[in-house]
């Protein structure tokens, strides 16, 4: 196994917003390093967690060095539909706003 994807990913954040996403959206928030792309991210928790990621959405906030991802994870259910059928496997998207922290 390669090592560096573990330089990728940082921690997981408990919060109590992370803690929703992942009950109500299937979602969970990593601190992830700056300089860390989307299909890195991607590859990182599919490899530690050995899940498939659906989508990966990033956010940076200002005046910290940190940033945060949050990644959707693929049910059984979209695996086998995207199986059946490639491309409504890759159209899957969700998104994640920050409105509680005002952006």
């Amino acid at each position: 196994m390669n090592t560096e994807v573990y330089d990728h990913i940082e921690t997981v954040l408990l919060t109590e917003k992370a803690t929703l996403l992942s009950e109500k959206l299937n979602k969970y928030v990593f601190r992830v390093r700056p300089s860390a792309n989307k299909l890195q991210i991607k590859r990182a928790i599919e490899i530690i967690f050995k899940k498939k990621v659906a989508d990966v959405n990033t956010a940076n906030f200002a005046g910290k060095k940190k940033a945060r991802a949050s990644c959707r994870l693929r049910s059984s259910s979209e695996l086998e539909e995207s199986n059946r059928n490639p491309e409504r496997g890759r159209k899957t998207r969700s998104c994640l706003r920050n409105s509680d922290h005002g952006h």
